[in-house]
Parts: C-alpha cells; sequence; structure tokens
C-alpha cells in the first residue's frame, strides 16, 4: 500500500472514533445508573474487555434517566434541551409514575372540594342541648316575693296564714307544705278505701272527658277563688304547666284540681312521688319545704299528656331563669 493510502485509511479510523458534535451533546446530560458507577469503580472485571460506549449514549428521547423514587416508582425521562430545543435543563419534572404505571395526582388535580372548615370548627358543629334547670336555679329565681296575693294563706286548717303567692312578668309561685291529692279516677292507691277524704272528680278533666288519675299524673291544687287571690286574674288554668321543687330535686306538673279558698300546698299522688316525697294520702306528705312554680299563660294540650308537661317544663323554666326579672 501506498504512504497517501496508508494516510488516508488512518484518518478515516480517526474520523469513526471520534463522536459526533450531536452524540457529544446528547451524552452530556447522560449519566450512568448506580450499577453501572459501581462497575467503573471497580475496574474492569479479570479478561474482560473495557466497553468502548456507554449503553445509554443512544437513547428514544433526549433526556436523562433520573434515580428511581424512595417508594419504587420506576425510572423515567425527564426533558432536557437538545440542540436547538427550548425546554430549560433544570425544568421541572413531571409526576412520577407508580409501579403499575398509574400517574400521581398533582396538588392541583381535579377532585372532591376540600371543605373550607375543619369539623372541629365551632360554627360547623351541631348546638349542643342546654344543661337541665336545677332546683338551685329555680330557687335562686324566686328567692324574693313580690306578693299578688291580696292576703295569706293557710298550709293546714286551723293554722296561721303564712303563705302569700308572689309573681313575676313570667309566673306566680307560692313556699308551703305537700298535703296528697289522692282525688280523681280511683286506682290501687287512690280509691275511696285508702283516703278517707276521696273524690272521684276533679276541677279540670282530661280530653275524653273523664276525671285526672292522680295515680298517673302529676298535677298541683290551686285555691279556688276568692278575695284572697284569683288564679285566672295571672294567667293561670286547668293544664298550666307548673314546677315543683323539694331539696335537691325538680319536678314538672300541670294545674288539674281546685283546693279550699284558704288553703294552699296540694299536689297529686305521683307529683309526690316525682319528688320522692311520701305519696300515702293518710300519712304521706311534706310539712314545709315545697316551692310551687306554675308559668303564666301557658297550657299543655292533652291535659293529661305528662311528657308534654315534662318538655314545656323544662323549656319555660330555662327561659324563667333565664330572663331578666
Amino acid at each position: 500500500m501506498s504512504r497517501v493510502q496508508t494516510l488516508t485509511v488512518a484518518v478515516a479510523g480517526v474520523a469513526l472514533l471520534a463522536p459526533s458534535a450531536s452524540s457529544a451533546a446528547e451524552s452530556v446530560h447522560l449519566r450512568p445508573s448506580r450499577a453501572e458507577t459501581r462497575r467503573v469503580a471497580a475496574g474492569p472485571a479479570p479478561g474482560s474487555a473495557v466497553p468502548t460506549a456507554s449503553p445509554h449514549v443512544v437513547v428514544p428521547h433526549r433526556g436523562r434517566i433520573e434515580q428511581a423514587a424512595r417508594d419504587g416508582a420506576r425510572e423515567v425521562l425527564t426533558p432536557v434541551a437538545g440542540p436547538g430545543g427550548s425546554a430549560a435543563p433544570d425544568a421541572a419534572p413531571s409526576a412520577p409514575a407508580t409501579a403499575t404505571g398509574t400517574a400521581t395526582p398533582s396538588p392541583d388535580a381535579s377532585g372532591p372540594a376540600t371543605p373550607d372548615r375543619a369539623p372541629s370548627d365551632p360554627e360547623r358543629t351541631a348546638p349542643t342541648t342546654p344543661a337541665p334547670v336545677t332546683a338551685a336555679d329555680l330557687l335562686a329565681k324566686v328567692s324574693g316575693c313580690t306578693s299578688v296575693s291580696r292576703g295569706r294563706y293557710r298550709k293546714d286548717r286551723g293554722t296561721a296564714a303564712t303563705v302569700p303567692v308572689c309573681g313575676t312578668r313570667d309566673a306566680v309561685y307560692w313556699k308551703a307544705d305537700m298535703d296528697i291529692d289522692c282525688d280523681g279516677r280511683p286506682g290501687a292507691h287512690c280509691n275511696a278505701g285508702t283516703d278517707p277524704n276521696f273524690s272521684s272528680s276533679t276541677a279540670f278533666a282530661q280530653s275524653d272527658g273523664r276525671a285526672l288519675s292522680s295515680e298517673k299524673l302529676p298535677y298541683v291544687v290551686v285555691p279556688a277563688p276568692s278575695g284572697i287571690w284569683d288564679y285566672r286574674e295571672h294567667g293561670v288554668r286547668g293544664g298550666s304547666v307548673a314546677a315543683m321543687v323539694y331539696r335537691d330535686r325538680v319536678s314538672y306538673a300541670v294545674v288539674g284540681d281546685v283546693g279550699p279558698t284558704d288553703i294552699i300546698g296540694e299536689a297529686s299522688y305521683a307529683a309526690a312521688t316525682s319528688l320522692g316525697i311520701d305519696p300515702d294520702p293518710r300519712s304521706g306528705g311534706a310539712p314545709s319545704g315545697v316551692t310551687y312554680i306554675v308559668f303564666t299563660d301557658s297550657r299543655v294540650t292533652p291535659l293529661e299528656g305528662r311528657e308534654a308537661a315534662e318538655s314545656q317544663g323544662e323549656r319555660l323554666a330555662r327561659e324563667f331563669v333565664d330572663s331578666a326579672d
């Protein structure tokens, strides 16, 4: 071979070994995987040939290979600027795909609306039920007395008249003893055999026209109208809601019967039982310490509705305690 031919072949071999400008530009953005890095650091295995090119020199897309995510997501390519390209080398990578190929949604992806407030926000919390009115609450409210009666009542026949009827805008009240009224429909505890003063009638009747049951319905007795006081002039009638307080107990009832014109302090067998007072018509009752509060212009319908009396009583008692009067 002549010297000219030899020189031509040598120059051609050098050109074949040198990478193109385009390949050089692409290889700048490629980095070997961790396995390749370890192989390079350790050196070629004995007897193995040194590779002449990186296995990642030829790639299907212009980009670089990122390391696998800690959660096991596969490696993905991120766009980089090629010759004449516009993508920035440090552009934010796209959302990594999971091992199954499902892309993780971006923070602004469409989905269910997030509540404006946390569930613990007081504005979104269901209102709480007010605490029941206590005996102390009611007794504090009626600690004073503005008398609405023109005189005073006796607790029992033959005793001094010491009990006034007091009043506010919302209620009338008095503090007396409790005698047991067993009148009304006869029962196992209230009948002519258990009560020497038994009467089968009551001043006010239930919705079917029959007399009230003293054993089943808590009711209070108001004095018959007289020159001392006329309950009708103060918004009180049959079925008016009443609260009764004895020691630390509160119970609700209705106005169910009328008693003597000069005696006050009487309630039904069921009313006494609800307050923990002995209901026996002969020997039961309480000698003192019972407060009766009747809410003016109130009424339970039907009159024998015990549950309605309790629910209305609790509501009216709360309003009474919280009122400015």
